[in-house]
């Protein structure tokens, strides 16, 4: 073939991944999976939609190969194709985060509406962890934890949380996490510790952030 019609095809098989994402809701389901896979029902549920229009997306999803399913049961789970999906994720956020003002006033605008909320970054958490300073709390969907969690971290999901504050050490402060900046449930977790008196602080970053730091120090020690 000539160098022309290769060239076509070949960006023609790139625009099926671009048209994949082209939707909002599909985009916010291959987030929701990076944390754990999830049945239809769960990410209707998770994303106020119904369970036909989630289907509906998830099909245009595997027809761009970014996600695989199988049975379980009565139910269909769904989980990302492979890792790659995830870590494209985060380089999308990254980069709308980087390039789009509006994105930028959002999240400005979200920390602003909790400005008193004290924040860890990775490096501090994983010192203070060391030393046993602190607690840190997972407060995603127990299954999220059992798939993957930052290690040395203790699964009390958000809406467990207030029932089990006595099961919470008063000698450390305590960091909550969930799935990234743009989730609220540390946010709840962190409002909630601190009416109770407990000196609780907000991690940010996600257990794919945790992942990517780690990999990086290894790297840096690696001759």
């Amino acid at each position: 073939m000539e160098e022309r019609t290769l060239k076509d095809m070949l960006y023609q098989e790139f625009a099926r991944i671009g048209k994949s994402l082209s939707s909002p809701k599909r985009l916010e389901i291959l987030d929701l999976l990076s944390q754990s896979p999830k049945s239809v029902e769960g990410i209707a549920k998770s994303t106020g939609m119904t369970v036909a229009n989630v289907s509906q997306h998830l099909q245009t999803l595997h027809n761009a190969r970014l996600v695989n399913f199988k049975k379980q049961g009565n139910f269909v789970i769904y989980e990302l194709a492979n890792s790659a999906v995830s870590d494209f994720m985060g380089t999308l956020h990254q980069l709308s985060e980087k390039q789009l003002v509006e994105v930028q006033q959002i999240k400005k605008e979200f920390l602003n509406n909790h400005f008193e909320m004290e924040e860890l970054s990775l490096p501090e958490l994983k010192k203070r962890m060391e030393k046993g300073e602190v607690l840190l709390l997972d407060v995603r969907p127990k299954e999220e934890y059992e798939e993957a969690h930052i290690p040395g971290a203790v699964s009390i999901p958000i809406e467990e949380l207030e029932d089990k504050l006595a099961s919470l050490p008063s000698n450390c402060d305590v960091v909550a996490y969930c799935r990234g900046p743009y989730c609220l449930m540390s946010v709840k977790a962190v409002e909630l510790l601190k009416t109770k008196g407990i000196n609780a602080l907000r991690l940010e970053k996600s257990v794919q952030d945790w992942n990517q730091f780690i990999k990086q120090e290894v790297n840096e020690v690696l001759p």
